[in-house]
């Protein structure tokens, strides 16, 4: 049996500031390769020998191999915030064009989304608890099918992956797409503030 305390797993590795792609380059195949027997799982363990690991990391290779991964990232994370402020500022250049229809053909188009979507028939249809009152839920009902009919505009988002930037250009978007549909249909305005609201 493998005396784990003298071996470092890949994650144990990664830990120390070290990449998959140092690992590969700089150590090479794991000292020790297989299943773990305390669990059940497809991937291999693979164990490098800590004084392997630490001789590695006192060299200039390693060095340098170290101060370029944190170029890269650091160049990474200028490219991702250059690329979030891009779709940002594309996000509040965009004209939002609503489609505008005539009062009952909008609560038409919103009844048959809602059913659509599984929900009620109509006001005050379905299920009970699914349908909200009268009015105020056909107004909820018509601004999700507006805003449902400007999805397109969701291609804004493209490109950005990190989870802040994302969050923050959805919460933009999703709020210029509100005021869009609350300046074209004012009746809207008040579901639409609340939305909006509700993000923050």
């Amino acid at each position: 049996m493998t005396d784990r305390t003298t071996y470092v797993t890949l994650t144990g590795v990664r830990r120390r500031g070290w990449t998959d792609s140092m690992v590969r380059d700089l150590l090479g195949s794991p000292d020790v390769q297989g299943r773990d027997p305390r669990r059940w799982s497809l991937t291999p363990v693979r164990l490098y020998l800590l004084v392997r690991v630490e001789t590695v990391e006192r060299t200039a290779e390693f060095a340098a191999a170290s101060l370029l991964s944190k170029a890269r990232s650091v160049a990474a994370g200028v490219y991702a915030e250059r690329r979030r402020a891009a779709v940002l500022s594309a996000i509040r250049a965009e004209p939002i064009e609503v489609p505008l229809l005539p009062g009952p053909e909008l609560e038409r188009r919103a009844v048959r989304h809602r059913h659509l979507l599984g929900g009620a028939r109509g006001p005050g249809g379905g299920e009970a608890g699914d349908a909200p009152p009268e009015t105020e839920g056909l107004v909820r009902w018509q601004v999700s099918y507006l805003r449902h009919a400007l999805s397109r505009y969701e291609s804004l988002l493209d490109g950005l992956y990190g989870e802040t930037g994302r969050a923050d250009a959805g919460r933009l978007l999703r709020r210029r797409l509100y005021e869009a549909i609350a300046a074209a249909y004012p009746a809207l305005a008040r579901e639409c503030r609340r939305r909006i609201a509700v993000e923050r």
